[in-house]
């Protein structure tokens, strides 16, 4: 599925009808370039989801769990991971595998140990429609 989004507003709106429609144990990928909206669907996202706290980009410390909302909301950002082993330290696994919602940010970098199906949406920009607009692709594996 392709959505385009003309502002922030209507990327934030998208993240928000998918955290509704989250299911325990689903898995989000989101890749996109650095200033295309990532953050701004994650919060959607997590909206969605009925959290209220605010939702930073974990970049430092790789996961931030979020409790409050109808499920727990796992947001990763493996940026500055380095190899699949980073990952088994911080025990990603039960993360992604227990009962709540995972999206993990730049998961192209993990994909040898994402699990089998996963919903990845990736957000481009294209300046020549304009500085606000994303195109958003959303794929089920």
């Amino acid at each position: 599925m392709i959505i385009e989004s003309g502002s922030e507003k209507e990327t934030y709106c998208l993240g928000y009808r998918l955290g509704k429609e989250a299911k325990a144990g689903q898995v989000f990928t989101l890749i996109g370039d650095l200033g295309v909206g990532k953050t701004v669907f994650t919060k959607g996202l997590a909206a969605g989801l009925g959290i209220k706290e605010a939702v930073v980009s974990p970049t430092f410390t790789i996961v931030q769990i979020y409790e409050e909302g109808r499920l727990p909301f796992y947001h990763f950002d493996v940026y500055r991971i380095g190899d699949a082993q980073e990952m088994d330290e911080i025990g990603y696994e039960d993360y992604l595998y227990g009962g709540g919602v995972s999206l993990i940010e730049w998961a192209d970098l993990i994909g040898d140990i994402l699990p089998e199906h996963y919903t990845e949406v990736k957000i481009e920009k294209d300046m020549e429609k304009g500085f606000d607009y994303r195109r958003i692709e959303i794929c089920e594996y």
